[in-house]
Parts: structure tokens; sequence; C-alpha cells
């Protein structure tokens, strides 16, 4: 389906990304965790949320 040359290419892209990514991460970590304290509360409130709903529906389906 995918020719060799695609193949390799498209290994390389993925982690050439996945460095640049993590390298601009790791050079942008203390400034987000200064300016995004209490995002893990959102993220475990909008999770209990979802699983709330999920309750909900099963509970009413029965």
């Amino acid at each position: 389906m995918f020719s060799t040359g695609q193949l390799i290419f498209a290994g390389l892209f993925v982690i050439t990304f996945i460095i640049i990514l993590t390298l601009s991460y790791k050079k942008d970590k203390k400034l987000h965790l200064k300016n995004y304290k209490g995002t893990k509360w959102v993220l475990l409130t909008f999770i209990a949320f979802i699983i709330f709903l999920f309750i909900i529906k099963e509970v009413l389906k029965n």
C-alpha cells in the first residue's frame, strides 16, 4: 500500500515530531506549572461528569 520510502519518511517524521514535542514541553514546563494551576481539578470534574452521565444512562435504560 505504501512504498518503502513513504514508510521511512513516516517513521522519521513521527520520531522527529515526538522529540521536538518533548523538548518544547520540557522548555515550557515551569511556565505551564505557574499558569495552569488547578487544571487537574477541571479534568477530574469533567471525567466524573462523563461517568455520571453513563451511570444515569444505565439506570434509566432499565
